[in-house]
């Protein structure tokens, strides 16, 4: 009974912010302020016209979703490669590929930005792409090769036995099997990429400015009810890939494996 207690009072802890947040974001006021004075819709309306807002969030989806289909083809193709073959220096690969994982964001952003910089794409679709790719290819890897552990091989010998070529049997038999983990691990990384406020602080500028980067500039000058409304949308958004991922796959044992 303490320990469920003691579970109840830290849940409650964790979701207070967003709590009050959420309340906030009706309030009427031009500043932040809890609790709010009256409620309306007035701030979600103002989010839906801020074309700062509406530009900057396209531009996330658009970096999110090929920050997550080039990081799907490549990881895939890499988690193929590290679980089904024993090669000299794999392990080494291996570690490299995870690095990003375990690095700083702050320690990335830098090394980014000295890459980026001397190849011209600091503040440039390609450049946000680039380094979105090399931060969410990871969590695909690991996840696609938690995936793999639980291919049966057999499926994949029977299929070549009956004259498969390799190219049929990964579309027909690797790919199906695996097709709940592979929209898990780009819905992964989607998220990641959307959310990502380091690194975007170092290599985007006034021309690719994704939501992350336009919701600091806002609260530099100004904080409002905008902001809380925005956030709230914000979560609400991404809810929705969160519960598809944990209805494909157990999200815990992908990431642990």
């Amino acid at each position: 009974m303490c320990w469920r207690g003691l579970i109840i009072a830290l849940y409650a802890f964790l979701l207070a912010p967003l709590v009050v947040v959420l309340v906030v974001s009706f309030d009427t006021r031009p500043y932040l302020r809890f609790p709010p004075e009256h409620l309306s819709l007035g701030s979600y309306a103002a989010v839906l016209h801020n074309t700062a807002f509406l530009h900057a969030g396209l531009l996330s989806l658009l970096v999110g979703a090929a920050a997550a289909g080039v990081s799907l083809a490549v990881g895939t193709g890499a988690a193929l490669a590290l679980g089904r073959k024993v090669f000299p220096g794999r392990s080494v690969i291996q570690a490299l590929l995870f690095s990003p994982m375990v690095v700083p964001h702050i320690v990335l952003a830098v090394g980014l930005m000295m890459t980026l910089q001397p190849l011209g794409l600091l503040d440039t679709l390609s450049g946000l792409i680039i380094a979105h790719v090399g931060i969410t290819m990871p969590y695909v890897v690991r996840i696609v090769l938690s995936g793999l552990k639980g291919l049966d091989p057999a499926c994949e010998e029977a299929a070549r036995l009956h004259g498969a070529t390799p190219w049929q049997t990964f579309w027909r038999v690797t790919v199906p099997a695996l097709r709940a983990t592979l929209v898990a691990a780009g819905l992964i990384a989607f998220l990641f990429s959307f959310d990502e406020a380091v690194i975007v602080l170092f290599i985007a500028g006034h021309r690719a400015t994704t939501l992350p980067l336009a919701i600091y500039h806002y609260i530099q000058f100004r904080t409002d009810p905008q902001v809380a409304a925005l956030s709230v949308l914000v979560v609400l958004a991404s809810m929705i890939p969160v519960v598809v991922i944990e209805r494909g796959i157990d999200i815990r044992r992908a990431l642990a494996g």
